[in-house]
């Protein structure tokens, strides 16, 4: 597809769907979502962002993935299927790995989500159990070239990743030039699958406008992503219940939506589930999963 085409696709795209979160346009409910009932005291019409529960009646969402840091313990069995355990920190030691993949291996995480540097130690670590390595790749910028990415990807996924999170271009896609940023998705992701593996594309949604937001989750999917993602969570802010309603909103029912930073408690988690997510990045699992303040 040529550069003008693509970004007249996407442009329409974007601008039906940012009409539709408005509550203008056909397939979502003006108001607050709700036919026949009063609306909020103080209603500003937008349920997405202010009111999770009614969210869920504009957007059809179920948990599929949760991603937590280290340290989980006591957890109920069917929440931890759902994690990717997380540990992205630079100062992470090899112990911390070891220990970050004794846990996911007790209590049976989906995967651990490891810098590349560590894919390798956490793929041994986890050997004959299945739960997955995750590594990231562009982290956490997304300013390589895409010939860098893709090598990162296929580094991490040799070494035994079997899930790579790589941050897209975020300053190409600010300037508009959104067929660098579809290539370089579509790059990574034919690595990742011709491996047998998935590609969850992160769009620090804190640097972006909605129409932006719209237009890489619109890229991500033409480029065969499985999964669109908030924030590296060392951006300038994390994720928000509109953000993941908008991503949802764009990218359908059949593929991924992952919200991360800034999640920090069980309500912070079931909002976010509510507007749409289908996975949860938190370094505060622990508190997240036991309960605690």
């Amino acid at each position: 597809m040529g550069a003008a085409n693509l970004k007249e696709l996407v442009a329409a795209i974007g601008d039906e769907l940012l009409a539709r979160i408005a509550g203008a346009g056909p397939g979502l409910p003006a108001g607050d979502g709700r036919s026949g009932e009063q609306a909020c005291t103080g209603c500003r019409k937008q349920c997405v962002e202010s009111c999770p529960s009614r969210a869920q009646a504009v957007i059809a969402a179920g948990a599929e993935r949760i991603s937590a840091g280290e340290g989980v313990a006591g957890v109920d069995a069917s929440i931890a299927r759902l994690i990717d355990h997380t540990l992205l920190k630079p100062e992470a030691t090899r112990d911390d790995i070891r220990r970050l993949c004794a846990e996911a291996r007790r209590y049976g995480f989906a995967s651990v989500c490891v810098n590349p540097y560590w894919t390798a130690l956490a793929a041994r670590e986890l050997a004959g159990s299945p739960v997955k390595v995750c590594a990231v790749a562009g982290f956490p910028l997304g300013a390589s070239l895409a010939s860098i990415k893709k090598a990162e990807a296929e580094a991490a996924l040799q070494d035994g990743a079997r899930e790579i999170d790589m941050v897209m271009n975020i300053g190409a896609l600010r300037s508009g030039e959104l067929e660098v940023v579809e290539q370089e998705i579509r790059l990574a992701a034919d690595a990742c699958h011709r491996r047998g593996a998935i590609l969850k594309v992160i769009l620090e949604t804190g640097l972006l406008e909605d129409g932006q937001k719209a237009a890489a989750c619109v890229l991500a999917k033409l480029a065969g992503a499985d999964f669109v993602k908030t924030s590296t969570g060392f951006g300038p802010s994390g994720a928000t219940v509109r953000d993941v309603a908008l991503m949802r909103l764009v990218v359908g029912p059949g593929m991924g939506v992952k919200a991360a930073g800034g999640i920090r408690t069980r309500q912070d988690l079931e909002r976010m589930v509510a507007a749409g997510a289908t996975r949860i990045g938190a370094s505060a699992g622990v508190r997240i999963l036991e309960g605690t303040a």
